[in-house]
């Protein structure tokens, strides 16, 4: 009896190729298009965040992804609740540009060291892409592509900054049981965005808002995206101030 052959799950390195190209320029006008349509800050001031990609340095996602290998993964923290700028809210490491940082990359590499404890020596930049604006928070937001090239430990630096740091499986965040939107609904308008659930060792952070953003318009741009429930609203739980 014939059995049928299976597709070879795709490596991290075939993830790190896309990325790499993708913060190249290839294909630059369509780059994470529905987030260029956001409303442009009068006056934004410059910032960064990292999205560094690599290899799993524990136990691989238990999830079935067919774009991405089980052992991909990205970094990302959990702002501290006592924050008044975005409290509790999962987020890539970085922040505002100093006029002392390497421009945007400068400034998402330091970032990330004083929130994680990650050692810039082992990061591979493969690129920047179009800066994001933020009329919210009135801010011009540059997203560095990275991979890590030799990972370093992370945890949390000041627990006055953030709750937890962790990296996070692609294949999880793929997958259509961990997705869903969140609805924030305000003086009579609804604001729907995407959301994504990551498990925990006592629970679940849900990703949303900026973060969720970039991560679904990248999937998406990258053809990694699963077909996943889109009416599928997650609870959403805002800190008060």
């Amino acid at each position: 009896m014939r059995t049928r052959p299976t597709t070879p799950e795709p490596s991290p390195l075939s993830a790190r190729a896309q990325l790499a190209a993708l913060a190249a320029g290839a294909g630059r006008e369509r780059e994470l298009e529905r987030i260029r349509r956001l409303p442009v800050p009068v006056d934004p001031r410059p910032a960064a965040v990292l999205i560094l990609f690599g290899v799993l340095d524990s136990l691989p996602s238990e999830a079935q992804a067919s774009a991405v290998s089980r052992d991909l993964d990205v970094l990302l923290l959990a702002r501290a609740d006592t924050l008044r700028s975005h409290p509790g809210q999962v987020a890539f490491p970085g922040g505002r540009v100093d006029p002392d940082d390497d421009g945007p990359v400068g400034a998402a590499l330091r970032e990330a060291q004083e929130e994680t404890g990650l050692d810039p020596a082992g990061v591979e930049v493969l690129g920047t892409l179009d800066p994001i604006p933020l009329a919210y928070s009135e801010h011009e937001v540059t997203p560095v592509l990275a991979w890590w090239r030799n990972p370093s430990p992370v945890g949390v630096v000041d627990e006055a900054e953030s709750a937890d740091v962790f990296r996070a499986p692609v294949a999880d965040l793929l997958d259509p049981g961990n997705r869903g939107v969140t609805v924030i609904r305000r003086d009579g308008e609804e604001f729907r965005g995407p959301g994504f659930l990551v498990a925990h060792a006592s629970g679940e952070h849900l990703v949303w808002g900026f973060t969720a953003m970039v991560l679904d318009a990248l999937f998406d741009r990258l053809g990694w995206t699963e077909q996943w429930d889109a009416e599928r609203e997650l609870p959403l739980e805002i800190p008060s101030r």
